[in-house]
């Protein structure tokens, strides 16, 4: 056997799913550490020799695939012009200009943090000065946007495939993939960035995982500024009426939901709360009241010989959940999380519990733990909590789970075949949008469901910090079939958005470890808004036109 085909198998055996391990246990968050890798990492130049490219290997099954791969984890001005872009209805050339100027502002908003590096003491309050009048001019451009997207409505028949030319050129697609490589000291950093974060697996997070003090939607309670304080107000006067209107309530939600109203934006956008406020009470104590009761009838089962297996699989994997965060490694969050998903599991029992449905739970427990707390919510200590919030947290955490997995209870049911279908349609879609990307991994043999089955099992959270999931769920649960069919733009979005580190890998083993380690840690709402606009940018460009997504 060839010595590249050698480091293929090594690495196969050593990411198969080993109880205990490193991999297993951490996922993306640090790579499993062999010596032979780490070595190959850490010694300069000396990279092995790229392999002789050739026909591409047969693919392996998907059985093995899974084994592999299976227990994988409002900022600014711009996220309220995304609002817009949730609008069905929206003109296509306002839309694809919104999210061209998302990504544009995201750039020129890099470029000032680079020239503030370098600024002269003397010219600081003049900088200042001019970025506050860029930051009028830009809300004055915005809320004339706002009044035409009003006004501006595209025919029902319209769509991608039928507009002309201006969209015939791909680079309206790949613009912010194929952004032009920065200068040769800012490629440099961030090479030696990258190399650190995958050399270093035990590195402790230099942030916090749940929250970062510039994200202020998410956790902390940092002051709020004129805007976000404006947008708070929208959604409390929607949220006050007597029938809360969704379709606005998503229209607000697509861009980002404040951290104050997130817990009952969640649970009206989930389905779990009716619209209706006066009934809103009455459905919240039936539906928790139903849930203890399944504690009752089912939970003394879990030691019964056929649900031992399940509850055991259950147990093994709780500790696994975010292990880098104090919060999930209590005993009573970990308790109330195997309650949750053994309830789950055995009233499913098409698909039953699969590892990866217990990250799912993290983002709704940490939303709703919110309901109840002001401070940061990573080292809080539930126990200090009375018992009735807990077991609120508790019941609408599972409830809103369950409206989840129901859209993509595929995903888990045997062999996986909702997984397997977005895998290959992920593939399809990158082949199209970013050519160089594709061919570059078929050349080195890297399999799309080698990687991309752990984005789509657990929807990217072992890829995202936890804070990053939580804004990017607002938006899912605010679009239509966001978890279900947005997913898929998001991912290819996510896949091109590393395309520089991917290009400069020239092995197998480089490119698996980057794909399986991306340096995400110290992202945030700014990062998620960018990649939202991306991905929009290609849904709206390809979900209705079937033939521009296929070969």
């Amino acid at each position: 056997m060839s010595s590249d085909g050698n480091k293929k198998q090594f690495w196969k055996r050593n990411t198969a799913k080993v109880p205990g391990s490193i991999q297993h246990v951490y996922g993306a968050q640090h790579p499993p550490f062999d010596p032979l890798l780490h070595a190959n990492l850490i010694k300069a130049g000396n990279k092995p020799p790229p392999s002789t490219p050739g026909k591409p290997k047969k693919a392996t099954t998907f059985q093995e695939f899974e084994s592999i791969t299976s227990d994988a984890w409002d900022v600014g001005d711009d996220d309220d012009e995304l609002l817009a872009m949730a609008a069905q209805n929206l003109n296509i050339e306002v839309v694809m200009e919104t999210a061209n100027k998302v990504i544009e502002n995201h750039s020129k908003q890099q470029e000032r943090r680079r020239q503030d590096d370098t600024t002269e003491p003397g010219q600081g309050e003049e900088d200042a000065q001019e970025e506050v009048a860029a930051e009028e001019v830009e809300e004055e451009e915005e809320d004339e946007y706002l009044r035409v997207e009003e006004v501006e409505a595209i025919s029902p028949d319209a769509s991608f495939a039928s507009q002309g030319s201006p969209y015939a050129d791909s680079r309206l697609v790949k613009s912010h993939s194929e952004a032009p490589i920065g200068s040769p000291r800012d490629a440099a950093g961030e090479r030696a960035a990258l190399h650190r974060q995958r050399s270093l697996p035990h590195r402790p997070p230099v942030i916090p995982l749940v929250a970062r003090m510039a994200d202020q939607n998410t956790s902390g309670t940092p002051a709020m500024t004129e805007r976000e304080a404006s947008r708070l107000d929208k959604f409390k006067q929607l949220l006050a009426g007597p029938n809360t209107d969704l379709e606005e309530l998503r229209k607000l939600s697509w861009s980002g939901i404040p951290r104050q109203v997130r817990p009952i934006a969640w649970k009206l956008l989930s389905g779990y709360l009716p619209a209706n406020a006066e009934r809103r009470e009455s459905v919240l104590q039936r539906k928790r009241q139903e849930y203890f009761g399944f504690i009752q009838q089912y939970y003394d089962s879990r030691n019964d010989e056929h649900h031992q297996d399940t509850y055991r699989q259950i147990h093994i994997d709780i500790p696994r959940t975010n292990p880098l965060i104090p919060l999930f490694q209590q005993a009573s969050v970990q308790e109330i999380f195997e309650r949750i998903l053994f309830i789950w599991a055995i009233r499913h029992p098409a698909s039953g519990y699969v590892q990866g449905i217990n990250d799912l739970v993290t983002p709704f427990f940490v939303v709703f733990v919110f309901e109840y707390i002001e401070e940061e919510v990573e080292n809080f200590d539930v126990s200090s909590l009375q018992e009735e919030a807990l077991r609120n947290i508790e019941a609408d955490s599972f409830w809103c789970m369950s409206k989840l997995l129901d859209g993509i209870q595929d995903n888990y049911t045997f062999a996986q075949p909702g997984i397997q279908r977005k895998v290959k349609a992920l593939e399809e879609l990158v082949s199209r949008i970013d050519e160089s990307v594709h061919r570059h991994m078929q050349q080195y043999e890297v399999e799309y469901l080698q990687f991309a089955f752990r984005w789509m099992n657990n929807l990217l959270m072992r890829e995202l910090p936890l804070r990053c999931t939580i804004r990017l769920w607002d938006t899912y649960q605010a679009e239509p079939e966001g978890f279900s069919h947005f997913h898929l733009y998001v991912c290819a979005a996510f896949l091109v958005r590393w395309r520089k580190e991917i290009l400069e890998e020239r092995d197998f083993q480089g490119l698996m470890i980057l794909l399986q380690n991306l340096p995400t840690m110290h992202w945030g709402n700014e990062e998620v808004s960018v990649l939202l606009a991306e991905a929009y940018r290609l849904k709206f460009a390809f979900a209705d036109a079937p033939n521009h997504y296929k070969r």
